[in-house]
């Protein structure tokens, strides 16, 4: 499933089977909600070596394009920019084929699925990109499934951590980008063989803070049309932290979305860091 308001199908099938990957493109890659925005800013101002003022001046959907977006894959094919940055919530084995082989670079940003759920529902309650979603409890319970634009959390993560520990593959967590953002631009940046000067680095962090994104009106997606993004029902921008599904999760759904959790990540031999507490 796709909200056909962003995807259409031709879309799809030329991302994933004409799109010509270049060895240089990085693809920021996120399960909805997982810190996708974040990334692009951070991966806007490292290209322009901390210089902010693309990041002011374009809007984050031109700067670090979503590459399922309608027309956005063949624009990007005949783009001249080096490196391309391009974005996806695609699952992996919906991804571009001539990835495969290719020296082309993921950032993979996963969230704590809890939390996912949480920004997902309040973006679902301010987007018409998406259904409704009603009662929360009701809403996490179709969020378990595969019934769910962009389709399963679950199926995603799997997906994606088949290419855990190559080199053209970095994972890294929204809960890293909370405790320790500049450490994660650094790493980020060897990653990408890019090298900053702490002044640069510094410009990134700075320029990358939840009050400086929510502020900026290239990441809050306030350019948006309120017929698409009502931000009166719920800021884009809502709180940028870790854990807030505390806040929603009565004990008994808690309990039933940690049994299905193990059930479902049971074979997985990557482990998360709120495993730990399951």
């Amino acid at each position: 499933m796709f909200p056909i308001m962003a995807c259409q199908e031709e879309d799809i099938t030329f991302a994933e089977n004409e799109f010509l990957v270049r060895d240089d493109d990085i693809f920021n890659i996120t399960y909805p909600k997982s810190g996708t925005t974040w990334v692009i800013d951070i991966l806007s101002l490292i290209k322009k070596n901390g210089d902010p003022t693309w990041n002011k001046t374009a809007p984050n959907w031109e700067r670090v394009p979503w590459i399922e977006n309608n027309g956005i894959a063949r624009k990007l094919q005949v783009s001249e920019e080096k490196p391309r940055l391009i974005t996806t919530h695609l699952q992996r084995h919906l991804f571009v084929k001539s990835f495969t082989g290719s020296k082309a670079k993921v950032i993979y940003t996963i969230r704590n699925p809890k939390d996912v759920a949480v920004s997902l529902y309040y973006f679902s309650k301010m987007s018409s990109f998406f259904d409704d979603p009603g009662d929360f409890d009701q809403f996490v319970k179709v969020f378990l499934t595969e019934e769910i634009p962009y389709g399963s959390w679950f199926e995603h993560v799997k997906g994606w951590m088949e290419m855990f520990g190559k080199d053209n593959f970095m994972i890294q967590t929204y809960e890293d980008l909370q405790t320790d953002l500049r450490g994660s631009v650094i790493k980020i940046c060897t990653f990408l063989g890019k090298e900053l000067d702490d002044k640069a680095v510094d410009s990134v962090v700075e320029n990358v803070s939840f009050q400086s994104m929510k502020e900026n009106q290239m990441s809050n997606f306030s350019l948006v049309p309120s017929e698409f993004m009502d931000q009166m029902k719920s800021p884009f921008m809502r709180k940028g932290v870790a854990g807030d599904w505390k806040n929603h999760f009565s004990v008994a759904l808690n309990e039933s979305f940690d049994k299905i959790y193990k059930m479902k990540m049971q074979d997985l031999k990557v482990k998360f860091p709120w495993d730990k507490n399951l």
